[in-house]
Formats: C-alpha cells, sequence, structure tokens
C-alpha cells in the first residue's frame, strides 16, 4: 500500500531530531522554488524558530499570490440525508446518536436549492450520510437531476461537488455521467490503527478500501478528487505526509494528484466528547500546516469552511487557502429551518456571516470572490488544468472569469455598498490585465451583463 506507516515514521523521527541548520536549509529551498522532498516537508513540519516560521509564511503567501492571483472560490455545502450505518466516533451524524434522521424529497431539495441561489451560490458541495437503504446512490443521483434542473430568476448551480461515501468503480461511473465537479473524500486519518480506531463495526471501518476509493473514482473517468484529513484525530505530521504520499500516488498512476485538498479540524459535535482527542490542534500549529501544505503542493486549492472562524479564515487567506464557503448551514434542511433553529448538525460553524458579509471583507483585503465554474464546462478538468495552471496560462481566464462572476453576483444580489465596491474594484483589475484582447473580451462582457446577459466566461 502507498501509505507506508514505517517510512513515515522514520521521516517524522529523524526531521525531530533535525538541527535548526537542517531545518533552515528546507526552508531555503522553499524559497528558491526548489521541488521538495519528503524529508523537506518533514523538516518543515518540525520548524518553531519564529523567524524561519515567518519565511515559511512568507513564502506561502507569495506561492499563493503567483498562482492563485487575488481570486478566492465561493461555495456553500448543501446536507441532503444524515441517516449513516457508521459509528464514527468524532461526527453528529454517528448511527449511535438518538436524532431525528431524514433525508430531503425533490421538493425540499429544490427548496434548499432557490435559498442557496438566492443568496448568489453557484457552486455547492453536496454532503450526504452513508446508508445504502435509506441514502443510496440512486437517491443521491436524482438529487444531481434536482438540483441542475432547479433555476430561480437569474440564479443556477453550475457545478455541484460531490461528497459520498467511497464506492466502485460502477458507481463513480453513474456520478461521472451526472456531469459532477470534484469528487470529494476525506480519509479522515491516514494513520491505520486510529482510522480503525475511529471507525468501529462500521461500513467505513475498511481502511484500504476507504483509501483506494479515488483510484475507482479516477478508473471510473473522474479527473477531480479532492482529499482531506480531519485533524485531531491523531498527530498532524503524519497526516501531512500521509496527504502527500496519497497524491504523489494519483499523480504517478493516473497522472494527476489531488484537485482540492480540505482543512478540517475536529470539532464539538453531538454525541463525543472533545476532551478524549488528544491530539487536538491549536491555532499556531493549524496556520502552520496550511502554510506547508500550500508550499508543498502549490497547484492544488486549499478548502477552508467554516468549522473555523472569521477571524482564522481572514488569516489563512494569506498563508495558502483559495477556497471558502459562506453562509453555510450543514444540517439536513438547515437553509430553510435557519431562522426557526437549525437541525442537528454534523458539526459546528464558527462563522456564521452571510455572503454578502463575506464578500465585503474579502474586496476589503483586496480579494476577488469569484463564483467561477468555467474550468469545469470547457472541459478544463484533471491533468489538463494543471498543465494550464502549471504553465501560468490559466491566468489569462480566472482572473477576467473572477470579476465577471463578482459583477454578475453585484448585479443580482449585491447591495449599494457592493456595487460601490465593487466597481472600483473590477476597474481595477481589469486595467492590470496585460493582454488587449483578453482585457477587451471582458470588457464587452461586463457591458453584456449590465445589460441582462448572465454566465459568460471564457
Amino acid at each position: 500500500m502507498f501509505i507506508d506507516h514505517e517510512y513515515i515514521e522514520r521521516l517524522l523521527d529523524n526531521a525531530r531530531k533535525s538541527t535548526a541548520a537542517e531545518q533552515e536549509q528546507a526552508v531555503v529551498k522553499a524559497e528558491q522554488g526548489e521541488l521538495l522532498t519528503h524529508e523537506d516537508i518533514a523538516l518543515l513540519l518540525q520548524v518553531r524558530d519564529t523567524a524561519l516560521l515567518d519565511r515559511i509564511f512568507a513564502v506561502a503567501g507569495e506561492i499563493k499570490r503567483n498562482i492563485y492571483g487575488k481570486r478566492i472560490v465561493m461555495f456553500a455545502p448543501l446536507y441532503i440525508s444524515n441517516y449513516c450505518v457508521n459509528n464514527c466516533v468524532y461526527c453528529g451524524f454517528q448511527r449511535c446518536n438518538e436524532l431525528p434522521r431524514r433525508k430531503l424529497n425533490r421538493e425540499e431539495i429544490q427548496e434548499e436549492i432557490r435559498i442557496l441561489e438566492k443568496m448568489g451560490h453557484k457552486r455547492i458541495a453536496l454532503e450526504a450520510g452513508e446508508d445504502p437503504v435509506n441514502c443510496p446512490l440512486d437517491y443521491v443521483l436524482e438529487a444531481l437531476d434536482a438540483i441542475y434542473e432547479t433555476k430561480l430568476d437569474n440564479g443556477s448551480i453550475r457545478r455541484v461537488n460531490v461528497n459520498i461515501a467511497a464506492t466502485t468503480v460502477e458507481n463513480y461511473k453513474k456520478l461521472k455521467d451526472k456531469e459532477i465537479g470534484t469528487y470529494i473524500l476525506f480519509q479522515e486519518t491516514y494513520h491505520k490503527p486510529t482510522y480503525e480506531k475511529m471507525h468501529p463495526k462500521c461500513a467505513k471501518g475498511n481502511y484500504d478500501y476507504h483509501l483506494t476509493a479515488f483510484d475507482r473514482a479516477m478508473e471510473a473517468g473522474i479527473e477531480d478528487v479532492g482529499a482531506g484529513a480531519l485533524f485531531g484525530l491523531y498527530d498532524s505530521d503524519f497526516e501531512v505526509l500521509g496527504l502527500m504520499l496519497h497524491n504523489e500516488h494519483l499523480e504517478q498512476e493516473y497522472g494527476v494528484g489531488f484537485h482540492t485538498i480540505s482543512m478540517p479540524r475536529l470539532k464539538k459535535a453531538e454525541g463525543m466528547d472533545l476532551d478524549k482527542f488528544t491530539y487536538l490542534v491549536d491555532d499556531e500549529t493549524f496556520k502552520r500546516l496550511v502554510a506547508i501544505i500550500r508550499i508543498a503542493v502549490p497547484y492544488t486549492g486549499i478548502i477552508m469552511s467554516t468549522r473555523e472562524s472569521a477571524e482564522m479564515r481572514k488569516e489563512l487567506l494569506h498563508y495558502g487557502v483559495s477556497q471558502v464557503s459562506a453562509g453555510s448551514c450543514t444540517g439536513i434542511g438547515g437553509y430553510k429551518e435557519e431562522e426557526m433553529g437549525r437541525t442537528t448538525e454534523q458539526f459546528k460553524v464558527s462563522d456564521e456571516r452571510r455572503p454578502l458579509e463575506v464578500l465585503k471583507e474579502l474586496m476589503d483585503d483586496g480579494y476577488i470572490p469569484s463564483y467561477c465554474t468555467a474550468c469545469y464546462r470547457q472541459g478544463r478538468t484533471g491533468d489538463r488544468f494543471m498543465q494550464l495552471a502549471k504553465s501560468g496560462n490559466i491566468g489569462y481566464v480566472c482572473t477576467p472569469n473572477a470579476l465577471m462572476t463578482l459583477y454578475e453576483y453585484m448585479l443580482d444580489y449585491g447591495d449599494d455598498e457592493l456595487m460601490k465596491r465593487g466597481e472600483k474594484l473590477i476597474l481595477e483589475e481589469t486595467e492590470k490585465i496585460e493582454r488587449e484582447d483578453i482585457k477587451n473580451l471582458l470588457t464587452r462582457n461586463l457591458a453584456l451583463m449590465k445589460n441582462g446577459k448572465r454566465d459568460l466566461y471564457l
């Protein structure tokens, strides 16, 4: 198996014995843009010296700016079912919890989507518990149809990323046929003994089957996959190296690694005692993890959910985060019931701001909020996306597309304050575009959008 526990532990043991000079040498390699080895990453994970940490944060920020510019991708989760046969000890939906179990019917799904569309969302992450009886794949496929078919005024969901349990090649082909975006699956922990401890006597308890899910997804033709570890279940340094080995395995076997890496931290959930977890990650460690992952996989998107506070998310944008959720609910039917009191949630949400508030702060901080889904619809996925990203050519379309989706949001969902800020930002960023043909096309499309056209992209 490509996750070699002894190898990871040996890397970490050696790195823990390293000198300050050896750690600095790894930082220098990162600063010079050299390809980092596993040993280098292990050394970076041991850095505690304040001056060296500042250099790590600086290079992570520089990589983020060079590759992603000022763009921050926006999305929201949609939970459609909390039926689950698993007993994951960290999850609010674990089967032993006595809570109202439900799944949304087609009409309820469409109602949730209309609410999300009123918020301006174009990209969602579909979430569901694992239950082959109450939440079979056919139900998920029908939900995808309902989502893509639902329109409200100018609103539409243009990309659905799917986070459901590991399954078969045949089932992944069915998801591919429904034109999903990224298939997302968190390994939770790459440490097999801990994985088995966290998933006792349940369908999810097969470590190897779960670990090889992306292999089956890619065999089925799904080109974009998104990984993640739940930091706090085991040693975070081990998890980072596990993510790196997993990513390299996919690159070697299929020509492309993770499209995204999510960075959830263990939070309080129904039916679990947070004090019983001994590997909880503090704020300073978490910042360091984000920065090191950004350095190690420069072209992979890093996702930060509303598990984290507004303050933490704001800071982490400087160190590598490129996608954030906004206005999130993690309960079943939660968007409709929000004003009435939320349903039981999978985990505690820390950033409860509405999307409009999040966008205003992002723009105040110099970012371009982006609802763009063009790459997926233009076939810029998998290794084709990575080739464009690594060549730098993706920037010619990403910034204009981000500006167009921001303008679309401003016209349909913004207030006077957002419009004033946004028009200034768009004018400034348009002037910075070096290619005249791209600048002219963007200017033309913005004028068309002002006159009622929508969903324009390069």
